[in-house]
């Protein structure tokens, strides 16, 4: 069994995509932290889903979201020095998939930052390991639509160190605009030169529900699956 050390982390796949982005979808759904319906996102965009990952409240649905956070990244095969989690939902998400991680047998170093730098004590803005020069870090999100946490994230980094953007994990790909006509993961990709990819995206998401069962009711119709290929079509991002 190959060994990694803490100086690079180079992980690889133990498990079919397709098993854990379903088990994933299904688990987002009995949370009720993936909803269907009539809602309006911050930005004011009429949606027929939302995504509230603030809705994941026990050790229980933090352990297997972790497991999913880990499945994601073992299967992309990113290589990496350390997980950052951005204050304040990145916290308990980096802690909780380092955790993840260790009981694979991966020991992976994390840190946060906090809000606002803290001036006695050991001070400063980061928490947890202290990022060097050359090293590659890994950052931990729950959802990202416009990418305006990752460029106030990326700085606070490169800040603390010349460190090096390995790239950026999220939950969900909502696959929409963010500054320009390309999705935000896309876009982030492009702007940053690092590697950006989700447990699964909405398009996964909508086809897998669509007329599924679960837990006897039909979460995605076919005028809901309908509804959300028309805003998909409004705001839908390029890849």
């Amino acid at each position: 069994m190959r060994k990694f050390s803490e100086s690079q982390v180079s992980i690889t796949a133990v498990r079919f995509m397709e098993t854990y982005k379903q088990e994933f979808i299904e688990f987002m759904v009995r949370a009720n932290v993936l909803t269907f319906g009539d809602f309006t996102t911050k930005s004011g965009r009429k949606t027929p889903f939302f995504i509230n990952t603030g809705r994941y409240r026990t050790g229980i649905q933090m352990n297997r979201l972790a497991g999913f956070y880990a499945d994601a990244i073992q299967a992309r095969g990113t290589t990496f020095d350390f997980l950052f989690g951005p204050a304040y939902k990145g916290i308990p998400l980096v802690v909780a998939i380092s955790m993840e991680l260790g009981r694979r047998g991966i020991d992976v170093p994390f840190c946060f930052n906090r809000k606002e730098a803290k001036d006695h004590g050991e001070g400063g803005v980061l928490v947890g390991h202290a990022p060097k020069a050359g090293e590659r870090v890994l950052i931990v999100e729950d959802v990202t639509t416009a990418g305006t946490s990752i460029r106030e994230t990326v700085p606070v980094l490169r800040a603390a160190a010349d460190i090096q953007l390995a790239g950026l994990v999220v939950s969900v790909n909502r696959m929409e605009r963010g500054q320009s006509d390309l999705n935000a993961l896309t876009e982030l990709h492009r702007e940053f030169q690092m590697d950006t990819f989700a447990i699964v995206d909405i398009g996964e998401i909508s086809e897998y529900l669509h007329n599924r069962s679960i837990d006897g009711t039909v979460v995605v119709t076919n005028e809901l699956f309908q509804a959300i290929g028309k805003y998909r079509q409004q705001y839908g991002g390029r890849e």
